[in-house]
């Protein structure tokens, strides 16, 4: 049965994580994906501010991402240092720092983003939902980037499977696997932007200040959700609360549900 299996699995194409290295210079895919990323954002940030009402100036737009790659870099790590392990880095206290040596978190980086977007627009006197509607716009890009290179990096795999998108992952053991990283990368990142292109394009949204940000944040969780159920949950981790489907990721996506429900459907008075 295994050999079938790997004889109809996809082959794994083995990208090399690293792109280039001159001795001590390393240049990997996923720190090219945040990079990309966050000049993608910018560029589609700057043309959003184009369209009336404009939140903000290209001037706030370039100033916004320095602390937007703080937010993602610092709520990222200690995100997964509190949700995801806890345990470990409470008696290896110098290893919180190492991001070198991976673990990132979305949820926290989705936190620290909101606290730094939250200090940025009162900081500049930025109409706070407004401005997050078009960072909401610009996010599922480099969201997608992530997951790519997620998956060149060979982590955060799929959970083994029989069907015909299977592959064997390098550190995943002898069976083909989901390869979720893409999951997460078409209903995350080009499902998720178009579905915001639209609304914020084409429809009246956008003049409810909060509603797109709303809608990202329900769309992201509800994605994440799915693919929650193909994705090998973590080793030390496991299933919660002896299911078998209730997962981490999962879990810290509930709170966003409700959260993005608040702003599509709170009163227009509590707009800002």
């Amino acid at each position: 049965m295994t050999e079938y299996l790997l004889s109809t699995a996809l082959a794994y194409p083995n990208i090399d994580p690293i792109l280039f290295e001159m001795g001590p210079l390393v240049i990997r895919w996923y720190s090219l994906a945040y990079i990309g990323g966050l000049i993608f954002a910018w560029v589609y940030m700057t043309r959003l501010i184009k369209i009336e009402p404009a939140p903000c100036t290209q001037e706030h737009v370039s100033d916004y991402i320095f602390w937007a790659m703080m937010g993602i870099i610092i709520g990222g790590r200690l995100g997964y240092v509190l949700f995801y392990n806890a345990g470990y880095y409470a008696n290896n206290l110098g290893d919180v720092i190492a991001v070198w040596d991976g673990g990132m978190s979305f949820h926290g980086g989705f936190i620290g983003v909101c606290l730094a977007t939250w200090w940025f627009a009162n900081k500049n006197k930025i109409p706070l939902f407004r401005f997050a509607d078009i960072i909401a716009c610009a996010s599922p890009i480099g969201l997608m980037l992530g997951r790519f290179a997620n998956f060149i990096n060979g982590e955060l795999y799929g959970r083994p499977t029989d069907a015909w998108i299977g592959m064997v992952f390098p550190t995943g053991g002898p069976l083909p696997r989901h390869p979720s990283q893409l999951y997460e990368a078409v209903l995350e990142g080009l499902l998720l932007f178009f579905v915001l292109y639209v609304a914020y394009n084409f429809t009246n949204a956008r003049k409810k200040p909060g509603l797109i940000t709303g809608m990202f944040i329900i769309g992201y969780a509800i994605a994440r959700t799915i693919v929650e159920q193909y994705r090998e949950p973590d080793d030390h981790l496991g299933f919660l609360f002896g299911t078998d489907f209730i997962t981490m990721g999962a879990l810290l996506s509930t709170p966003m549900i409700l959260f993005g429900l608040y702003l599509i459907f709170r009163p227009k008075k509590a707009a800002i």
